[in-house]
């Protein structure tokens, strides 16, 4: 794209900045409306299609030879062209010629809420015409005490042939809809079900660019690279060429979600386009993409074509994007790519505007605080970075960088580790990132541990699994069968790097399939690998069947302790008593009570232990108590267990241990069960 000779100012919002969310085309009754904002056009006309094809590049000289209906557009206010038909169009494919300046440009819609295969044309939609059965009924699972938020890949999910679905439903939407009724080790839905996570998050699941959408299922993407922001991509539908199907699958998905309990975030990248040539930027040439003084184009994204996000038009399309995408679909939550690129200001918007809607803090919204490279903003705005956290609403959270690194070792440099895998000198920080750094007293500091997303994987970078691999094993990696087998060592690694993060204050994220060693066999970067690397083996829970375990003790145990999932800006003062014990073993107390008097445990004592020693602790002793009423919670060998015990314990080498002060009341009920359970053993041996 060559460089643009418009110049953004503050001035030409004010002109024509157009605030209706109406931009788009709708069906009512008979009628169907069109409406475009294309402030510089001398002239639009709409083109009509039966059929929107299936290339991946449409010229001006295919639209005017394949048209099959053409009318002209009437400019309206504010640089908005609109038109109403007295038909109703739905299933109708459009696209749009823009004539400027002795110019033309065709483009597709870029409010458009439907399209054909590939993108290149849009869809008239009329929703209600595309609901599944009962949609209209459907809302999200109440509102959890805990999220713990488990990031897929829809392709990844179900790709695997022992993932137990048809075949025609591999990768895509559908295979969230079945019920396997085979018994045996429980997968896909049923899976996640037993797992016990709270939310589902979708790797970008709107059109996107790159791959064919009718060709071979060999292709893969992750996904962030956008073309259609308010339409679900074609290539997860069983019928591409269809544009209805795509948006009938995608709401059965997060249908079958919402029935099965688990609430739905759907991953959004709003920071830049596919290709620069975008159809905002046809509409508006110069407005909608970032640009250096010069007129070139910023690459804050590394992608070259950044979304000029602090202006009206920018901000108005990512706002009604969002709030159409959970009021249409009934996504639960916001995942932000490279939110660095967006604005603290837009974000704040976003939040304000789901939360009048929805209730405060009812839909879930988090991102990445960082940005490829620099990128020229907007005055008077903030990048919603790092850095700038203190802008940020207490309702949006960001990756917390800084614990997974301190946990498994920077993402970057493969073989530099963190506490768990031989990393020297981390226990201050380590206990730093208990309280989600509230308590940091240099550098980066949130409001509040709500402000905090606690991981050590996600899609971007080595898996949990290859980085202990990578840090850990001697021996070379010289197939894959090697990448597969549940060494010990990692095992023990893996479950102290999932028990620490897990007993961060914070929101709880992980990885699908860090549970059971997922491995990508060494690749870092797998948004185009084959789906054979990325996608999930669900083989594997059979044989990690006890890291499986560990995990889905961790998450039920979690969402029992408000010591950890308190999120208020005072919860960080729970934490007392942080203590380094020796090189790689530290401990610390968390005031657990939630205030409703009903409490398992008043106090938890939490050791991680990542030396290569035991490690033997007296057990605290306050000074209204006696030493009794310690249950350890959570060890080694399982997680959510109850183990009583007194004077002092021993933490194995390369674990962790959680354990509970029971309150007076509580050892009393429970000696009174012991009692109880002792007379039934005694007579049912007398019966006997």
């Amino acid at each position: 794209m060559k460089k643009s000779t418009f110049q953004y100012t503050r001035e030409f919002d004010k002109e024509y900045a157009y605030d209706g969310s109406d931009l788009g085309a709708f069906c009512t009754g008979e009628r169907t409306m069109f409406k475009i904002w294309a402030p510089f056009a001398d002239r639009v006309e709409l083109c009509l299609y039966t059929d929107g094809g299936c290339r991946m590049e449409i010229t001006v000289e295919d639209t005017l030879r394949e048209c099959e209906r053409k009318f002209a557009l009437n400019a309206a206010e504010k640089g908005v062209w609109s038109l109403e038909l007295s038909e109703n169009l739905h299933g109708v494919y459009y696209d749009y010629l823009i004539y400027t300046k002795g110019t033309t440009v065709r483009t597709a819609d870029p409010y458009a809420h439907g399209c054909c295969c590939n993108g290149q044309r849009s869809m008239v939609v009329e929703s209600g015409r595309t609901n599944p059965e009962g949609f209209v009924l459907d809302s999200a699972p109440e509102k959890p005490v805990e999220n713990v938020i488990y990031e897929l890949h829809i392709k990844d999910f179900s790709y695997d042939a022992d993932s137990r679905v048809p075949e025609a439903y591999r990768g895509k939407y559908k295979a969230f809809t079945v019920k396997d009724e085979n018994g045996g080790q429980p997968v896909c839905v049923g899976y996640l079900q037993q797992l016990g996570i709270t939310h589902v998050h979708l790797l970008p699941c709107f059109d996107f660019g790159w791959l064919d959408e009718a060709g071979a299922e060999g292709q893969f993407n992750w996904g962030y690279d956008p073309v259609n922001y308010n339409v679900p991509e074609g290539s997860f539908a069983t019928d591409a060429k269809n544009g209805s199907v795509r948006i009938r699958e995608f709401k059965e998905m997060v249908q079958a979600l919402h029935q099965a309990g688990i609430r739905v975030v759907m991953d959004v990248v709003y920071n830049h386009t596919h290709e620069a040539e975008s159809w905002l930027e046809r509409t508006a040439p110069g407005y909608f993409c970032r640009r250096f003084p010069d007129g070139s184009l910023s690459d804050g994204s590394a992608c070259g074509s950044d979304l000029a996000v602090g202006r009206a038009m920018v901000d108005n399309y990512i706002v009604n994007s969002v709030l159409y995408w959970a009021k249409e679909y009934h996504i639960d939550g916001f995942r932000f790519d490279l939110m660095g690129l967006l604005t603290t200001e837009l974000m704040n918007r976003i939040r304000r505007e789901l939360d009048d809607v929805y209730g405060t803090g009812e839909k879930l919204l988090y991102g990445e605080p960082w940005r490829a490279k620099e990128s020229p903003m907007e005055e008077d705005t903030h990048a919603a970075l790092k850095d700038n956290i203190d802008f940020l609403d207490e309702n949006i959270a960001v990756f917390s960088d800084d614990t997974r690194d301190v946990i498994k070792g920077d993402v970057f440099y493969p073989k530099v580790p963190g506490f768990v895998n031989g990393g020297r000198e981390l226990e201050e920080k380590i206990l730093d990132a208990v309280s989600g750094w509230c308590d940091n007293v240099d550098g980066f500091r949130p409001k509040t541990c709500n402000q905090i997303v606690n991981y050590v994987s996600a899609h971007d970078n080595f898996t949990l699994w290859d980085k202990l691999l990578l840090t850990m094993r001697k021996e070379e990696m010289v197939d894959e069968e090697a990448y597969l087998e549940p060494y010990p060592e990692i095992l023990a690694a893996n479950k102290l790097a999932a028990f620490i993060y897990f007993t961060c204050q914070g929101h709880v994220f992980m990885q699908a399939g860090e549970e059971f060693g997922r491995t990508k066999f060494g690749d870092d970067n797998s948004f185009r690998s084959e789906p054979e690397v990325n996608m999930l083996r669900w083989k594997q829970t059979e044989k990690f069947s006890e890291l499986v375990e560990y995990y889905k003790g961790l998450i039920s145990l979690r969402k029992k302790l408000p010591g950890l999932y308190d999120k208020s800006a005072s919860a960080s003062e729970r934490i007392s008593g942080k203590t380094v014990h020796r090189e790689k073993t530290v401990s610390f107390l968390i005031d657990n009570r939630s205030g409703e008097g009903n409490d398992t445990w008043d106090t938890l004592y939490i050791i991680y232990n990542a030396s290569d020693m035991d490690f033997e602790v007296s057990l605290p002793m306050e000074a209204d108590r006696d030493p009794e009423g310690w249950e350890i919670l959570a060890d080694d060998k399982e997680a959510d267990c109850r183990h009583l015990v007194e004077g002092t314990v021993s933490i194995p080498a390369e674990s962790g241990m959680i354990l509970g002060k029971r309150t007076r009341k509580t050892l009393w009920s429970l000696s009174m069960e012991n009692r109880i359970l002792r007379r039934w053993s005694e007579e049912k041996k007398t019966v006997i």
